[in-house]
């Protein structure tokens, strides 16, 4: 069985460049009626970090628009996960403009005090907008994707009580942050870790679902529909002196492509999806999870998403949650409550 899990970076560009209206609400309502009148839910990542430092700053007068939708998605049934940019928390506002604490971008990087206080302060800030006196989000991701170095902040996360962690990009690799997802491509479509999110562990207490990648020749990223999207929106900015490094991570003769439905044509979506799909047939006692992402910033083409839903659809393919996978992931790699605690 295949369960296509969508899950939606809920967020405004990494620098802290554009409009919450534009960037963020709009996009995000779009998508909403569409899975509403379709009966099926996404998983909001929520970038807890910039929104609520956007609150307390008030920056942005469609912060008030930000709050309320993301309530009313979680009382609608959409998963609200937690998604972090801790390079927020000691951002300063000046002049229109926001100056990010580059020295936190990853949160990993961080002493586990710090680690702490940022989680603690991000799952309050998250009870805060959900409304609801006791909540605890099942799922996680990293900014940038970045869960290396892996220990500190998966074992601070599981203390929290979150189950799933999706940040992995299998083969991704990043050398400007240090991050080397190729060895990941040796697991299965899910596993438990605790020291290395690239390990599988199976007294792990976090089981990772990674984002659903294909291999393929780098320049077939180059598409029209790709190659549209603004870079960060940063044209003004001076050069970024990571750039040659991030060359680097696309210099090889193949790429890991996600499973983006907001950036892939069509064609793209369904011929990644056309592969599960065979395998599922050889193999209809299987359970696999297919993770997609996109972002509120990309979400420009909801034709495209609605047109692959139909898709899914067609193919017998269930559209769920993580929480709603959670059960079954307990059960085939033991419940967490079984499992002895690793330091």
């Amino acid at each position: 069985m295949i369960h296509c899990v969508f899950t939606l970076d809920y967020e405004i560009y990494g620098e802290g460049h554009g409009a919450l209206r534009d960037l963020v609400y709009e996009p995000a309502e779009k998508l909403r009626r569409l899975f509403l009148g379709r009966g099926v839910r996404f998983v909001n990542f929520v970038e807890v970090a910039e929104i609520e430092r956007i609150d307390e700053v008030g920056s942005d007068q469609a912060i008030a628009l930000v709050k309320r939708q993301v309530r009313e998605l979680h009382e609608d049934g959409f998963e609200t996960a937690l998604h972090l940019h801790p390079q927020w928390y000691n951002g300063v506002y000046a002049h229109g403009q926001w100056e990010l604490d580059r020295s936190e971008y990853n949160l990993c990087k961080l002493p586990r005090a710090r680690v702490s206080h940022i989680v603690d302060r991000s799952l309050a800030y998250l009870t805060h907008l959900v409304g609801a006196s006791v909540f605890r989000p099942v799922s996680f991701r990293a900014g940038n994707w970045l869960l290396q170095p892996t220990h500190t902040s998966a074992s601070v996360l599981a203390e929290r009580g979150l189950r799933i962690d999706s940040s992995v990009f299998k083969g991704g690799v990043q050398h400007r942050h240090g991050l080397d997802y190729r060895p990941a491509q040796r697991n299965g479509r899910y596993w438990r870790f605790e020291r290395d999110v690239n390990v599988a562990d199976d007294s792990g207490r976090l089981i990772e679902v990674p984002i659903h990648t294909q291999m393929m020749p780098f320049w077939r990223m180059a598409t029209k529909k790709r190659m549209s999207f603004p870079s960060q929106a940063n044209a003004n900015k001076p050069r970024d002196p990571g750039r040659v490094k991030r060359l680097r991570d696309f210099l090889r003769l193949r790429y890991p492509q996600k499973l983006d439905f907001c950036r892939m044509t069509l064609n793209e979506l369904t011929s990644m999806m056309d592969q599960v799909v065979q395998e599922d047939r050889a193999d209809p006692s299987g359970f696999r999870p297919v993770v997609a992402i996109g972002h509120t910033k990309d979400m420009v083409d909801l034709d495209t998403v609605e047109a692959f839903l139909s898709y899914l659809e067609a193919h017998s393919v269930r559209v769920s949650t993580f929480a709603d996978i959670l059960p079954r992931l307990d059960s085939i790699l033991g419940a967490r409550e079984n499992r002895p605690r690793r330091e």
